[in-house]
């Protein structure tokens, strides 16, 4: 199941989110021509093989990096790329902009495993057209990007309730007051955290007491909706720009 915006530039309170389905959704007699973007060759490969079973999807080429992603885009001209968010040389967020500079025809959209507000925000911002994530099925991915090139945003079900929330219609824009707000001391103890020092050790840092160190870890992962540590530790290498913001803010 996924979801998608009927009308884009109504306002917030008009804006209705319709569940798709494959008896709902027309295909075009033309081929939908797709970019794929991730660093794992499994996952290409993978989506390769899924969309081609697919007659009227045609994989036109695949990145394993950001750039990658960019100049293929920049050389087929497809009608969608699908982005992962974590790759080298360029990640899915700040590929999803610059591809929206450069073609503005082409549709954007992410497909990742990351289901947290913050990411969604920065993915709207930067002018994706949807917000898909890894596990849905295999069928739902071929109707949203069917969907996307009709020229509506695609979301999966996790993700809508971040989407509500935000104002798609003043969107993109810089990230300047992102969904999710930590606080000075939760981006400190959060670099911290990604440094690898222990509760204790980031105690001592700060001059706090542990307790305290875990109450901001616990409202940190609740937060960010992290299910480990590992996931916080993924959130501060890709956001490293807004936690020196909120270092500065902080002072």
């Amino acid at each position: 199941m996924y979801y998608s915006t009927g009308f884009l530039s109504a306002p917030h309170s008009m804006r209705r989110y319709i569940e798709k389905s494959a008896a709902g959704t027309r295909l075009s007699h033309e081929s939908i021509r797709v970019v794929v973007a991730d660093d794992h060759e499994v996952v290409r490969v993978g989506l390769r093989h899924l969309l081609s079973r697919h007659p009227t999807i045609e994989v036109v080429g695949e990145a394993a990096t950001g750039e990658e992603a960019i100049a293929l885009a920049r050389h087929h001209r497809p009608d969608v790329v699908l982005l992962d968010i974590v790759m080298p040389r360029c990640n899915g967020i700040e590929a999803a902009k610059i591809l929206r500079s450069i073609l503005p025809e082409t549709r954007v959209v992410i497909l990742t495993s990351y289901e947290d507000a913050f990411h969604v925000e920065q993915a709207l911002r930067a002018g994706a057209h949807g917000y898909l994530t890894k596990n849905m099925r295999p069928e739902e991915l071929v109707e949203a990007i069917t969907a996307v090139v009709a020229g509506e945003q695609v979301f999966s079900p996790t993700i809508l309730a971040f989407v509500q929330d935000l104002d798609i219609a003043h969107l993109p824009g810089s990230l300047e007051q992102p969904l999710v707000r930590l606080t000075p001391q939760e981006g400190r103890v959060l670099q911290l955290i990604a440094e690898g020092l222990t509760t204790k050790e980031i105690a001592h840092r700060l001059g706090i007491s542990p307790r305290t160190v875990e109450t901001h870890r616990a409202h940190l992962m609740e937060k960010l909706r992290a299910r480990n540590i590992a996931a916080l530790v993924r959130f501060a290498l890709l956001n490293a720009d807004y936690l020196a913001r909120l270092q500065e803010q902080g002072g």
